[in-house]
């Protein structure tokens, strides 16, 4: 591994990355009003309903990955022999 520092050790590149990725989110809830949608549910009539629902469903993928990671965890010790 070189020693080098990464472009994302530079906290002005990280403010850059947030700024784009919330300049981005703005685009896309702007696009979902000058488009015309083809609901199939009365629910996906709700202004920004995918950008929630994306957002929720991530959010229940990072909890159902957290409750598996309780359950699966090990103490540091899991791997290292009794009489070490």
């Amino acid at each position: 591994m070189s020693s080098g520092k990464h472009w994302l050790d530079e906290p002005q590149n990280v403010k850059r990355l947030w700024r784009g990725f919330l300049v981005l989110l703005a685009v896309v809830l702007a696009a979902e009003f000058l488009i015309t949608l083809h609901p199939h549910f009365e629910v996906e009539r709700f202004p920004v309903f995918y950008a929630t629902f994306g957002f929720l469903a991530c959010a229940a993928m990072i909890g159902a990955a957290k409750a598996i990671g309780v359950l699966l965890k090990r103490p540091d010790t899991y791997y290292r022999a009794d009489d070490e």
